[in-house]
């Protein structure tokens, strides 16, 4: 029985992701409806952090489908992302099973007919008892309709791309055991991209596409607000803003969405009432996850223009970074 939830329009998706506590922007809502609609997989690129996986998170809670998850890596192939034989299992059977196979094979005159009788009862070993289903294939056998997250699709080499644009087409494989798999429900698929690599126009030419970038500071507060109720909105705005402030400077990695809810809490935590400089000074480290980021942060923020002294307020939007 098909239990998934579709959407009647783009604003029904968007009040959905909302209620699974994911502000999703005008933009965000049709794309994924269309994806419903289209039966086209989503390919999001943008920077690390933004909620591109979390899409795909709240996707499959506000459908009621199962998060089937690929986290992709260089080096990743089709026996871990597709299938592969449970050899230790069927050796173990093997085993078990040494005084039927015996049997079977009583009365056979040579190495030749021993063989062929034993090739008749391959099928045995290899069925889908012996199948160990890796993401792909777990999504497309799925008696439900499943959400496929195809994580960092970037992390993953070109050849790796290129098998799976057949997969992508149809939604079937082949096992040579087995014959041709067809999916069971065709599965809702989010590809995610952080831009480390360009991919290729034959993978983008089978998505839908969907830029992320990091959210205004209205977008942003409304997420804090959301996900940290207990942070003051006069706080929360200035930890915002020194967030936006930060991303606008030469870091090695600027900070994520999560991790601005992530300082938020601790602000929270730490019962602090403002955006004192030792309040920063020890907490940047939430942030910034980088010792060069910290010190160049630290030493902005003890700047007059960048920060404050200790005990007076920080606010971001009167500073300025200084290279």
């Amino acid at each position: 029985m098909n239990n998934s939830r579709r959407f009647n329009s783009p604003a029904e998706l968007k009040a959905a992701l909302g209620e699974q506590l994911y502000i999703a922007s005008d933009e965000i809502a049709t794309i994924m409806y269309l994806c419903q609609e289209l039966g086209k997989p989503l390919l999001t690129e943008g920077p690390a952090g933004v909620g591109k996986t979390e899409l795909a998170k709240a996707i499959a809670l506000a459908t009621g489908r199962e998060l089937i998850r690929l986290q992709c890596y260089e080096g990743l192939d089709e026996t871990k992302a597709l299938y592969e034989w449970e050899y230790a299992k069927q050796l173990l059977y093997t085993q078990l099973l040494r005084d039927k196979l015996q049997e079977t094979l009583s009365g056979t005159e040579n190495l030749t007919a021993a063989a062929d009788k034993l090739a008749g009862e391959e099928d045995v070993f290899f069925s889908m008892r012996f199948l160990l289903q890796r993401p792909l294939l777990k999504a497309i056998l799925s008696e439900q309709p499943t959400v496929l997250l195809i994580d960092e699709i970037d992390r993953a080499d070109a050849e790796f791309e290129a098998f799976l644009l057949e997969v992508l087409s149809d939604f079937q494989v082949s096992v040579p055991e087995l014959g041709t798999l067809t999916a069971v429900h065709r599965p809702l698929v989010v590809l995610t991209s952080n831009n480390t690599r360009e991919l290729s126009e034959a993978l983008k030419r089978r998505c839908l596409y969907l830029f992320i970038d990091y959210p205004t500071i209205e977008q942003e507060m409304a997420v804090v607000r959301l996900k940290v109720p207990e942070l003051s909105p006069k706080l929360a705005r200035q930890a915002v803003e020194l967030v936006h402030s930060l991303r606008s400077m030469d870091l090695r990695k600027s900070p994520s969405i999560s991790e601005t809810i992530d300082w938020a809490k601790a602000l929270v935590s730490l019962n602090a009432r403002n955006l004192d400089l030792p309040t920063l000074e020890t907490t940047m480290s939430i942030l910034l996850k980088h010792e060069s980021d910290l010190q160049r942060v630290k030493r902005w923020l003890q700047r007059p223009s960048g920060g404050g002294r200790a005990g007076e307020d920080v606010d971001p939007r009167a500073s300025s970074w200084r290279n």
